[in-house]
């Protein structure tokens, strides 16, 4: 998520109410989770295991809770609670502004494009031409819709990533402040759900095809040309490369890949990241040929069993 305008170390320490490490007048120009930092960026960091991993990555801020030695150039936000402070930060540059109508005078739609009854389309949504976007649909504020683009009905855009602190007193959520963006000829079946990103962009790729009661976690992203059947639940910060086919029932862990071409076969829980060009089945996830190899050698050694 990037700041409308550039800020110093000095100004968001204010805001903080926190100490600081380096220059008051370095220049901040956004906040972003660990996978996708750029220089200018804030990154959070409240554990000891990952300090080294936010202090080594490519973000120039680190709000963290203990102070440490401060790599040359960057700086540190000494904080108490960096999880609740980089949620400030969010609510300030970026803070939920309530909707006074259907459709926002401030979305913009392109020539040609449909738009079906009770459709709700939020702040400053991009929608290309000659789109469809059935009945129900809910586009939340700052998607962008690329041309020649389906939705069917019930589906959902933008709503917030599923990602919580466990403490004490319950769950604390992490305040999504990205978006979703659709690319060109991309159609999206009936009752699909895709989170928007907590400070980046969901991404789904041009040309492809999602059937009904699809699940897109946040941050994600999915290539061109992929193929993704009926009740497949793909998890946060995936990464789908272009031309991939998952069949029903599919579900993913989070921050895996899957390479260009791969075929995932139905019911199949795709533990880690696999490999491009081949065919994937079962849980844990294995090669087809494999998986397939060792039930059968299952039922053959069972029916041995049953002969003695």
């Amino acid at each position: 998520m990037k700041f409308s305008q550039v800020q110093t170390l000095q100004k968001i320490a204010l805001l903080l109410e926190v100490d600081f490490v380096g220059d008051a007048n370095f220049k901040i120009t956004g906040i972003n989770e660990i996978h996708v930092v750029e220089k200018g960026d804030i990154v959070f960091v409240d554990h000891p295991k990952y300090y080294e991993k936010a202090l080594k990555s490519a973000a120039t801020t680190i709000l963290i809770n203990k102070k440490v030695d401060c790599p040359e150039g960057k700086t540190l936000l000494i904080s108490k609670d960096p999880f609740r402070d980089f949620n400030k930060i969010t609510k300030h540059f970026n803070p939920f502004v309530a909707a006074k109508e259907s459709i926002a005078t401030s979305a913009i739609i392109g020539e040609g494009t449909i738009i079906q009854p009770n459709v709700f389309i939020g702040n400053n949504v991009k929608i290309g031409s000659n789109c469809v976007i059935h009945p129900n649909v809910t586009i939340y504020d700052n998607c962008v819709l690329g041309n020649h683009i389906t939705i069917h009905a019930n589906t959902v855009l933008g709503a917030d990533a599923f990602y919580y602190k466990n403490r004490p007193e319950g769950f604390d959520k992490l305040i999504s402040g990205g978006n979703v963006v659709l690319e060109d000829h991309v159609d999206l079946g009936a009752s699909c759900t895709i989170d928007r990103g907590v400070t980046g962009t969901t991404i789904i790729g041009e040309g492809t095809k999602i059937d009904n009661q699809v699940h897109v976690g946040h941050d994600t992203s999915i290539g061109k040309k992929c193929l993704i059947a009926s009740q497949t639940g793909i998890a946060g910060c995936v990464i789908i490369e272009d031309e991939v086919t998952i069949w029903g029932q599919v579900g993913t862990n989070s921050g895996i890949t899957i390479g260009k071409g791969a075929v995932i076969l139905g019911q199949t829980g795709v533990t880690k990241s696999v490999e491009g060009g081949k065919s994937y089945f079962g849980t844990p996830v294995s090669e087809s040929r494999e998986k397939l190899k060792e039930l059968a050698g299952i039922k053959q050694l069972l029916r041995v069993q049953k002969k003695e």
